[in-house]
């Protein structure tokens, strides 16, 4: 399957756009997992074998892996994923931005070290920074366009000589000529409801990956309204604190995947 084609089916099939991010931080694990040396990828897998019902993919971060010089419990987790819950796909946050060789050696590590399903790519190098991504048609590529921090608005929201705004145009490419395998999604925050809103107006098929929820205070039902497709979908709302620290005690996994429910049901309940 290709990932848009993986995604259209676990939508339909779970009623879900949670997204679950996999952004592990040693320091603020329960007691239980102090120690260890596999203990990132311990809490990864317990935390996503508990969410697993309620989620529509998964999104491990690589630098909070990295940092740790965890890179092979990354590949665990996301080897795990695959076998144990092979329906939900795996979306590795990189947010790499490249071009020519190099970003086909970035792409070898998402699609074949790691075996993710798509992969965050910054695309403000132009075409050929997502070029190499494009080879490998059956995988996702979401491009950063409007982003959940305040600073993004030192670029993104630039206004061009047509009077639009930067954001915009990368929406437009996305959603138009760049997609010639049409397996593109664009990275749009929950904190800019409006600008979703426009995002979606310009790219109305395009998945949208929408971080911001939880911790850093974005509206679930705002999103869903600027955000779904027509058919009320299209949308991965990605948590990740507000989820994966929601229990500090041996019952952290079950304190996750009692999160992950109630997030899921308050995401369903803004798109009915």
């Amino acid at each position: 399957m290709t990932f848009t084609s993986k995604m259209r089916a676990i939508w339909s099939r779970t009623d879900s756009m949670l997204c679950v991010g996999l952004d592990p931080a040693p320091a603020k694990f329960p007691a239980a997992l102090a120690d260890g040396p596999d203990r990132i990828a311990r809490f990864c897998i317990a935390i996503a074998d508990a969410t697993a019902p309620y989620a529509c993919a998964f999104k491990p971060q690589i630098a909070y892996f990295a940092a740790e010089r965890a890179e092979d419990q990354l590949e665990a987790v996301c080897a795990h994923i695959r076998r144990a819950h092979p329906d939900i796909p795996v979306i590795l946050d990189a947010k790499r931005g490249d071009i020519g060789a190099t970003a086909e050696q970035y792409a070898r590590e998402a699609f074949e070290r790691y075996g993710a399903d798509a992969v965050t790519v910054n695309p403000y190098m132009g075409h050929d920074s997502i070029e190499p991504w494009l080879e490998r048609a059956d995988k996702g590529v979401f491009l950063l366009c409007r982003t959940s921090n305040p600073g993004g608005d030192d670029l993104q929201s630039l206004a061009l000589a047509d009077g639009s705004r930067l954001y915009e145009r990368v929406a437009e490419l996305a959603a138009g000529r760049w997609n010639r395998n049409g397996q593109l999604g664009l990275v749009v925050g929950a904190t800019y409801p409006a600008e979703l809103a426009r995002v979606r107006e310009l790219a109305p098929a395009l998945p949208l990956l929408v971080p911001g929820i939880g911790a850093q205070g974005g509206d679930v039902e705002a999103s869903v309204a600027a955000g779904r497709c027509a058919d009320g979908y299209g949308m991965l709302i990605n948590s990740s604190r507000a989820i994966l620290y929601a229990g500090a005690g041996e019952d952290f996994a079950a304190a996750a995947g009692e999160a992950a429910r109630l997030t899921r049901d308050a995401i369903r309940q803004a798109h009915r």
